[in-house]
């Protein structure tokens, strides 16, 4: 059966801006770009593991209409696309202090949880993110 998770999908407005987002301020490194035609296959990983991958796909054609599109475009921007990002980090508290810095905008700052330090942000289309430092 199954022996691992390779990709996972995530719908951005426009995959320029997702790149500056997600590489540029992220520090995450872009494993594919490539021009299908159709679509633009676009994946970024956490440095050195390229076998997870996240597709940073823009709603549309082939697998939607255009008013699908539209509809699914409006539920990102609103953060209602239910999709979430979660990374770990071995020191949660530098990590944000490194992001904010780079001018990433939080909906939480760290908070010690039962299960450790996390804090949530948004990508510039609505996306869900958050970064976790576990206890150990």
């Amino acid at each position: 059966m199954f022996n691992a998770i390779t990709h996972s999908q995530i719908y951005v407005l426009d995959q320029d801006e997702a790149l500056d987002f997600y590489v540029g301020k992220l520090g995450l490194e872009v494993n594919a770009d490539v021009d299908m035609g159709f679509m633009r296959w676009l994946t970024v990983s956490v440095p050195g593991h390229p076998e997870r991958q996240i597709l940073l796909e823009k709603p549309g054609g082939p697998t939607m209409s255009a008013e699908t599109a539209q509809q699914v475009r409006e539920l990102v921007t609103k953060g209602a696309m239910g999709g979430h990002l979660i990374f770990s980090t071995d020191d949660c508290h530098k990590t944000y202090e490194t992001l904010r810095g780079r001018g990433v905008e939080f909906t939480e700052e760290p908070t010690e949880r039962p299960y450790g330090i996390d804090c949530g942000l948004r990508d510039p289309f609505g996306n869900h993110l958050r970064f976790t430092q576990l206890k150990a």
